[in-house]
């Protein structure tokens, strides 16, 4: 024999980098670094796609950085096994709605149905989404307006306003909806990126529907261009390709 044979890293010496991994990629993920957060997530989930934390952090990169296709399907897999696992059914919601699921946006949300989250994810889909309930979605915005948790979120409180401004929109109400908006814009002014462009592409949705074409277009490009790789990103170039016919 001409040398020894190289000894290899045992699987369970590797698993001990996960851990370290998946903090990184929640790091990245928190400060809006989407390609980073994927391109610690990606090699995870391929080599250990049987871990449940590993799935769940997986899915909440995914779908922030517009593929909420892989992360229902993976979201789905954690509740399978953590049924009450609330960032992944604030995440199923949410991936459903940006999917046009409305029914699987509203099973999913039965499972935690009093969580202030789950209630934006869900009356986003009852407004925006295909089959959609707008009136079930403005009820939930009205009673949503009296929860005290959603002043504890900026990002909450830009989400809300903006759809208000869908809500009114829908009702035809034009004032209601620039006043919705202008604070939505005030709130989202404060928080990410990411955060701004998904609350743009709210912002043009109700802009859209109140038939402000060439406001809603200039809307969803901004929302583009703020987080292009963010879901809010994606989502706004889906619908402005839309109004663009």
């Amino acid at each position: 024999m001409d040398k020894l044979p190289v000894r290899r890293a045992s699987r369970f010496t590797d698993i001990w980098s996960v851990p370290r991994d998946l903090w990184r990629a929640e790091h990245a993920l928190d400060a809006g670094e989407l390609a980073r957060a994927r391109a610690l997530v990606g090699p995870l989930l391929e080599r250990y796609p049987q871990l449940t934390f590993v799935r769940k952090i997986a899915a909440e990169v995914l779908y922030a950085s517009g593929d909420p296709l892989s992360a229902a399907d993976l979201f789905d897999r954690v509740i399978q096994r953590r049924p009450r696992d609330r960032a992944s059914v604030i995440g199923l919601v949410a991936a459903n709605a940006a999917l046009d699921r409305s029914g699987d946006a509203r099973t999913a949300a039965a499972l935690l149905p009093n969580d202030v989250d789950v209630r934006l994810a869900l009356a986003w889909s009852e407004l925006v989404a295909l089959g959609g309930r707008r009136d079930a979605g403005a009820r939930l915005v009205a009673e949503l307006a009296g929860d005290p948790e959603l002043a504890r979120s900026r990002e909450r409180e830009a989400m809300h306003a903006a759809l208000r401004a869908i809500a009114a929109a829908l009702r035809g109400e034009p004032a209601d909806v620039r006043a919705a908006l202008a604070e939505a814009e005030r709130v989202a002014a404060t928080v990410r990126a990411t955060d701004r462009a998904f609350v743009g592409y709210l912002g043009a949705v109700a802009l859209r529907e109140s038939g402000a074409r060439r406001d809603a277009l200039a809307t969803f490009t901004n929302a583009m261009e703020a987080a292009p790789e963010s879901i809010g990103g994606a989502l706004a170039r889906r619908e402005r390709a839309k109004l663009l016919g």
